[in-house]
């Protein structure tokens, strides 16, 4: 038979990771944003300038370690795909806010 819980979790795990993309995906081009605009008005830093640089291996490793757990713990595509996504989403989400301030 069709087990009806599994795929409302499913479903509700594949929603999670789509929001989780859309707030990644909205705070990341905030972000472009401000660092484009620090640019071209010759205001970045070069803490900042690193920073822009430096945080993307890290952020993508995480991303890949927790994707690794997900998949080594059989919790399925989805919830490998949400794993992923969230250190990137909350990298991204702690730069808006940080740049934000400024």
């Amino acid at each position: 038979m069709y087990d009806m819980k599994a795929a409302m979790t499913a479903a509700r795990t594949w929603q999670e990771f789509t929001l989780s993309y859309s707030r990644m995906m909205f705070s990341a081009s905030a972000v472009i944003q401000q660092r484009t605009m620090q640019m071209a008005l010759g205001t970045m830093r070069p803490e900042e300038a690193a920073r822009m640089v430096m945080e993307k291996p890290a952020a993508f490793a995480k991303s890949f370690e927790m994707a690794v757990r997900a998949t080594a713990g059989s919790k399925g595509t989805a919830a490998a795909m949400l794993a992923a996504m969230r250190p990137i989403e909350a990298k991204t989400r702690a730069n808006s806010r940080r740049l934000a301030k400024r």
